[in-house]
């Protein structure tokens, strides 16, 4: 993969994750391909899906395929913000405080169940998620680069869980669904893992280096977004905060954040410029999650994905003439 290459490396970098994931775990595209995109802008990822559909063993795989460092916590309802954060530990022989560092300080951290830990220890990671730093004693911290928090969560339903305040929520760039795979992969799935019942993330290789996830993210960078895209972004945000089935809508957060994915989206496609499709397909992923229903909705038992959905189909798609022609930009 050459550095020089701005159209094919995220594209490349993104199929050799994924198909080191799919040798162990199939039927996650969308997920790696979330995944991807949001480390390489900089966003994190909330995972929603039942117990035992792979969230936490597809955001471990997709670490190891990094070769990033990696950092688990499991969330309950005892996890303190110091078990995130970390803490400075008084060693009575020196009599001094050292510094004890959480696991937050990895490029990789996946916060598994993260609805089952109370407000105030969710709350913990809101300054590591926008800051890149954590405060422990008073000092501030510098978090590793790349880094991307990836939460899990079972549904809000579940017995034990608390549901994310709104802060929290607007953190996250993305929010995907982890749902049962297709009959023909949950086969393939019985037939591999009863073959190599012990088959795991120890078992694939480093997909791509540091250095070209870099040059990957220099690459999104460059995408070129036309006026017209970017007042179609403004158009679905502005729809989220008119219409009188949400209390509130999206955020200025919100907008940057699918300008972004719109733009990791061309490039994972081979594009340097995007075009309304890559705002279009990413915009019930990106803005769903942080809305809060109005009573009335609430009532009508509508879901935000719901009210989103018909923003998105409402809004006029604008016909771009981004000024480049796909066979040049396959000829670069």
């Amino acid at each position: 993969m050459s550095d020089t290459d701005p159209v094919e490396t995220p594209r490349t970098v993104y199929t050799d994750i994924r198909d080191a994931v799919e040798s162990v775990l199939i039927g996650n595209d969308p997920i790696i391909r979330g995944l991807t995109i949001s480390l390489l802008t900089g966003g994190h990822v909330l995972i929603e899906g039942v117990p035992g559909v792979g969230k936490t063993t597809g955001a471990r795989l997709f670490a190891r395929a990094t070769g990033l460092d990696y950092g688990r916590i499991q969330m309950t309802p005892d996890v303190l913000p110091a078990d995130i954060t970390g803490t400075e530990v008084y060693r009575e022989h020196t009599g001094e405080f050292d510094l004890q560092r959480g696991p937050i300080f990895a490029n990789v951290v996946v916060a598994d169940e993260i609805n089952r830990a109370t407000p105030k220890t969710q709350s913990a990671l809101l300054e590591a998620m926008q800051e890149r730093t954590v405060t422990i004693g008073g000092d501030t911290l510098s978090l590793p680069d790349p880094f991307l928090v990836i939460a899990t969560q079972n549904p809000i339903e579940y017995e034990g869980t608390f549901s994310l305040p709104e802060a929290q929520r607007d953190r996250f760039q993305f929010k995907l669904i982890a749902g049962i795979p297709d009959r023909d992969d949950e086969t393939e799935l019985l037939d591999r893992f009863d073959e190599h019942p012990d088959l795991g993330a120890d078992d694939i290789d480093q997909a791509v280096t540091r250095e070209q996830l870099a040059s990957a993210s220099r690459a999104v960078e460059e995408v070129y977004v036309a006026p017209e895209i970017k007042e179609y972004i403004l158009d679905l945000v502005d729809g989220t905060r008119t219409t009188d089935q949400l209390a509130h809508g999206a955020s200025p957060r919100a907008a940057l954040d699918l300008l972004q994915a719109a733009k990791g989206n061309a490039a994972l496609e081979g594009r340097d410029y995007a075009i309304p499709d890559d705002v279009k397909s990413l915009a019930l992923m990106t803005l769903g999650h942080r809305l809060v229903l109005s009573t009335d909705a609430e009532l009508s038992e509508r879901s935000a994905r719901d009210i989103i959905q018909s923003v998105i189909d409402d809004t006029s798609v604008p016909s771009v003439d981004t000024g480049f022609e796909p066979s040049a930009v396959a000829d670069d």
